[in-house]
């Protein structure tokens, strides 16, 4: 209440004459509800405020909350498909009609000769892309899908090539491409990981593939089921507890703390900061992430899309299965590996076995995103570490080749039914419009809406980036 200037003014005082609205006879310019309901709106707008705020500080602190993007993007997410081992891409994708004539004579490398595919191709869809009789499924969505038939990589050793395409660099430890995607657009789930890698192989480079590196650990994948296991029985150990989530809770309230302190007293520990966020995580996905990798309760013609049938297509359709539900519950990026794509010999088995395995799973994908509209902003993404030999291999086989292999995009802002590059009369290396494999990141960095040359994160003294200081985005290839 506003009293007069002059003290002396006020009379006695008198409690009977009190009243909420006067002071004995003197009447108040503004009462305490006048003051509470014309402040700020109001007080029930100070505590809207307050709770707005503190959510808005909290969702900022956060690592994982959803970041501006550089440049309009094309897509939001990605599910990366990697065939471990090297598919053939001249049994494959990579139609080689000279090849085929020239069976049996001499190759490239001295003491080889020439193996044709013993595969036919045929033009499919619209575009007219030239696809193997061993992909009959996946071919018939040939005009969503983006060949590029001129990658080249560096290396010709397994585990280094496998490092490299995912990260960059197979010299140094480096943040791997979902981690580095992670880091710059955060994710839209608070209560998922927004990287997740399914049955990542324990070889060809392990958890480089998927690590964070120098980044925070918050930015690693989740890594759920082995490559040597059923993904059937796959679940998350470190979400499990005997705890009630209060308990839960209170347990995780004290080893947060003693995390705090310690990051308190270290000022910068990003080891530190990682377990916080992860315990933080970890404690969220209980609430969501059971009921996400649940398919028990999918629909028989959902599971018989996909190829869960009980037959060599059912692991794969499960993983992409689950890679479906992971993006649509918000995963900013999901990875399914598959092996292994390693024909030495035995080629004709062996690659067989493998397409079927994949064919039927991956156009079921490609389906069931497209059905549910989530294909044009879902970039996919098929390739192995590197391709195969024109030449044979002990008769039945092809050996490593780097110089030039195939794969394909569909989806997320990518050209449909449309080829891109080219290897030689025979498959051995890429001659027109090669792509590296710094170009691929730049390029799929670019179609999520961010600029290579600007993703960076300053580690040891200088800025790091996944191109390092090269990549070139195609963009030929963007719708």
């Amino acid at each position: 209440m506003i009293l007069p200037r002059n003290p002396a003014a006020l009379p006695a005082f008198n409690p009977q004459a009190m009243n909420p609205n006067t002071c004995g006879n003197i009447t108040p310019l503004l009462t305490r509800r006048d003051i509470l309901s014309s402040l700020a709106c109001g007080f029930g707008w100070l505590a809207f405020s307050g709770l707005t705020g503190r959510n808005a500080v909290a969702a900022e602190a956060s690592p994982l909350a959803p970041k501006p993007v550089h440049f309009p993007a094309r897509a939001k997410r990605v599910i990366f498909l990697c065939m471990r081992g090297g598919p053939s891409h001249v049994d494959t994708f990579d139609y080689k009609p000279k090849l085929n004539a020239d069976n049996d004579k001499p190759g490239k490398r001295p003491g080889t000769k020439l193996l044709g595919s013993k595969w036919k191709f045929q033009q499919r869809g619209k575009g007219g892309l030239w696809i193997s009789d061993l992909f009959p499924q996946l071919a018939a969505h040939a005009d969503e899908m983006c060949l590029v038939r001129s990658m080249q990589t560096n290396l010709p050793a397994h585990p280094q090539a496998m490092v490299n395409l995912h990260t960059g660099n197979s010299q140094f430890v480096r943040p791997s491409l979902g981690a580095w995607t992670l880091y710059g657009l955060g994710t839209v789930n608070q209560n998922l990981p927004g990287f997740i890698t399914i049955a990542p192989p324990s070889g060809f480079g392990g958890t480089q593939n998927y690590g964070s590196a120098f980044l925070p650990a918050i930015y690693q994948a989740t890594r759920i089921g082995a490559d040597n296991r059923s993904i059937a029985n796959a679940h998350v150990r470190n979400i499990e507890g005997t705890l009630s989530p209060g308990a839960q809770r209170a347990e995780l309230e004290l080893i947060q703390t003693l995390n705090r302190e310690s990051l308190r007293r270290d000022r910068y520990n990003p080891e530190i900061e990682g377990v916080i966020e992860s315990y933080e995580l970890a404690f969220k996905m209980q609430s969501q992430m059971p009921a996400v990798m649940d398919l028990a309760k999918e629909t028989e013609a959902t599971k018989k899309l996909y190829g869960i049938t009980g037959g060599p297509a059912d692991e794969m359709g499960r993983k992409c299965l689950l890679a479906r539900k992971f993006i649509e519950a918000g995963v900013r990026f999901v990875e399914v590996s598959h092996g292994n794509w390693d024909q030495h010999f035995n080629l004709g088995t062996a690659l067989e076995n493998q397409c079927r395995g994949v064919d039927a799973p991956i156009a079921g994908l490609l389906t069931d995103l497209k059905n549910r509209g989530l294909l044009k902003d879902t970039l996919v993404v098929w390739s192995g570490e590197f391709g195969r030999t024109p030449h044979a291999q002990g008769g039945d086989g092809r050996d490593h080749n780097n110089k030039g292999f195939t794969l394909w995009m569909a989806g997320g802002g990518v050209k449909g039914g449309f080829s891109h590059g080219a290897t030689d009369d025979y498959g051995y290396e890429a001659v027109d419009n090669k792509v590296q494999i710094h170009d691929l990141h730049a390029t799929i960095l670019a179609l999520l809406g961010l600029d290579h040359e600007k993703l960076t994160f300053n580690y040891a003294g200088r800025d790091f980036r996944l191109t390092d200081v090269a990549g070139n985005v195609v963009k030929a290839i963007m719708a």
